[in-house]
């Protein structure tokens, strides 16, 4: 199959995307159906579909911080984007917006499969001139409005893997949402996020925030540092991706009500960790 799992019009399949390391960090791409566990709200559930998905359709949102705080980094960020899509975007499947954020939200390029117009995107992204600052404009970092955006607006239509690439310090300053409402907007559109903590001064201040954004979704957290720079949490990122499960099931228990329902996800094998969201927006 070349989608997610679809059975028939009244069936509603949960679809839980993972990734499996060993107590490394490495990767693990050969498991089987059988070799995983699935709860939901404690209960077992049995595993209608399956299938390794790193040759299924992608689409990407990458969400660049251009607050002022990160002006000594936006070059680095830029050059290494570039290089990931440049290996990662599949022209006849893969899709990926841009999006900057500082005191607004500012979509630089929507759902392209279009190399030239990202890397066209891509340079114009850019933290606030001076100009622009005497206006008031730049002057905040509205991180949580830029991943409800991505997720809610960007992705909300979007089938298949969907995923938020999030380069910043973590520190939001005038969002409108909340942590708890971005984190909610990807979990309702099944998106994944993965935050790479990026700043020219100590980012501790943005780091619990960054853990629970990527940690909730079903994503990871990278924290750009010498000892591992961005090419390789791009890279990291990148083998993730092409490495990642899919696992389907039909809920026991019909919905009646919209609602959050909790999900465990483990595997058998001893010594092994699995990321995966640990709930879903159950409709009925």
């Amino acid at each position: 199959m070349s989608a997610f799992a679809q059975f028939k019009a009244d069936v509603r399949v949960v679809n839980v995307l993972a990734s499996v390391r060993d107590k490394k960090g490495a990767i693990i791409g050969d498991l089987t159906k059988d070799d995983f566990v699935l709860l939901e709200q404690g209960r077992p559930q049995a595993i209608s579909y399956f299938s390794r998905q790193g040759e299924l359709p992608l689409t990407l949102g990458l969400l660049v911080d251009t607050s002022m705080s990160q002006e000594h980094v936006l070059t680095a960020e830029r050059s290494a984007s570039l290089r990931f899509l440049d290996q990662v975007l599949r022209v006849e499947k893969d899709k990926v917006f841009v999006l900057q954020f500082d005191s607004r939200v500012l979509i630089r390029q929507t759902l392209t499969s279009d190399y030239n117009k990202l890397e066209a995107a891509l340079t114009l992204v850019d933290t606030p001139s001076r100009s622009e600052l005497r206006r008031g404009i730049g002057g905040g970092t509205v991180l949580f409005d830029a991943v409800d955006t991505g997720a809610r607006v960007l992705l909300k239509d979007q089938t298949g893997r969907k995923a938020l690439i999030l380069l910043t310090d973590g520190v939001d300053y005038g969002s409108s949402s909340t942590v708890l409402e971005a984190i909610e907007a990807a979990q309702k559109n099944d998106t994944l996020i993965y935050s790479i903590l990026f700043a020219d001064r100590n980012g501790d201040n943005g780091r619990n925030v960054l853990v629970k954004l990527a940690h909730e979704t079903g994503g990871a957290f990278y924290e750009v540092s010498k000892k591992l720079p961005i090419d390789q949490i791009y890279a990291r990122i990148q083998e993730e991706l092409r490495s990642q499960y899919n696992i389907g099931y039909v809920s026991d228990a019909p919905v009646k009500l919209s609602e959050f329902r909790k999900i465990q996800l483990a595997v058998k094998q001893k010594g092994l960790v699995v990321q995966a969201r640990d709930r879903y927006w159950a409709r009925p």
